[in-house]
């Protein structure tokens, strides 16, 4: 009996640590999540102002690359010379404007973003602690977790889409 005794207060307090862990499909979620809809509808409006500002350029510098290709024989060295280097301004010009481009649109997307991913952070850490979860892993990126046991860890991806309002 005693034996019994000693060997239950050795196993309890290793019961009482189990730890539990939950798994979820980041991508999933977010992807479903109202707010990133409007994110994308916001960045795809962006960048089709800034597509229409590009394609202006670009064809003043077609039409101008055109003209001087059509004249250029017949033009003095001074305006040939003049010409070309107005041309080749735009040309620089662009390449500005396409980097610039860039540089705004991943600036966009990580302020649109940015506020979508914390709030499902949130969620997932709410979640974990209603559950009483040691560990919540995200199975959308694979190089992040090589294995789980399904029948081991808890799928707390319905969970964290009913925090968050998702259907």
């Amino acid at each position: 009996m005693k034996k019994f005794l000693v060997m239950m207060l050795c196993i309890l307090p290793m019961m009482a640590f189990a730890q539990e862990f939950g798994i979820f499909n980041r991508n999933e979620i977010f992807q479903a999540m109202p707010e990133t809809q409007e994110a994308i509808k916001k960045m795809d409006q962006l960048a089709k102002t800034l597509e229409d500002e590009l394609l202006v350029m670009r064809t003043e510098y077609q039409k101008k690359g055109s003209e001087f290709i059509a004249q250029k024989d017949s033009l003095p060295e001074s305006i040939r010379a003049r010409r070309m280097a107005e041309i080749q301004d735009l040309e620089q010009r662009i390449q500005e404007f396409y980097q610039d481009v860039q540089t705004q649109l991943q600036q966009r997307e990580q302020e649109l973003l940015a506020p979508i991913s914390d709030k499902l952070m949130k969620a997932v850490e709410s979640v974990g602690e209603e559950q009483g979860l040691v560990y919540i892993f995200d199975i959308s990126t694979p190089s992040a977790l090589m294995y789980y046991s399904k029948s081991k860890c808890k799928d707390v991806t319905n969970a964290i889409r009913t925090k968050l309002g998702i259907r």
